[in-house]
């Protein structure tokens, strides 16, 4: 059974990012012992001007919680799609990880989709990604092609 998530949108690198990360695994532990799984979403703001360091910090300071877990215990991450392939390749193999997820965090389809392709073994939890063309001035034959079409190409992308 799975728990709630705890999500936190991350601007800048600074001592700030240890600290929310910190916070989410202090959350996840009142969530493990209650038989629940928790996820842990630490957005990055994908408009950061350093995008690339926050990931980083944020990166480090995950793994560090992660070896902090016990052997029963495990999670589920939610992280923004990252500027460099397969970044969080070590979290998808760490053994308290059960499922990393992309977040699509305001990426265009097409841009998330390219980038969660160069991510093996992250699938994608997109919501706007998912909507993105999708309105209700649609009729129904146009409405159900959109969608259609959207959930190949972000399941296309989830299959790498």
């Amino acid at each position: 059974m799975f728990g709630t998530k705890m999500r936190s949108v991350i601007k800048l690198p600074g001592d700030g990012v240890g600290s929310v990360v910190e916070q989410q695994f202090g959350l996840a532990r009142q969530i493990l012992v209650t038989g629940l799984v928790p996820i842990i979403e630490p957005e990055v703001d994908i408009r950061s001007p350093r995008k690339a360091e926050v990931e980083d910090q944020l990166k480090a300071a995950i793994l560090a919680q992660l070896d902090k877990l016990g052997d029963d215990q495990s999670v589920i991450l939610k992280v923004t799609l990252p500027e460099g392939a397969d970044f969080y390749r070590e979290f998808v193999d760490h053994p308290r990880v059960i499922r990393v997820l992309a977040l699509s965090g305001g990426y265009t389809r097409a841009q998330a989709t390219t980038l969660l392709a160069r991510n093996h073994g992250v699938i994608a939890s997109f919501s706007r990604a998912l909507t993105e063309g999708l309105s209700t001035a649609q009729s129904p034959a146009q409405f159900n092609a959109v969608l259609d079409e959207a959930i190949n190409a972000i399941a296309t992308a989830s299959r790498t």
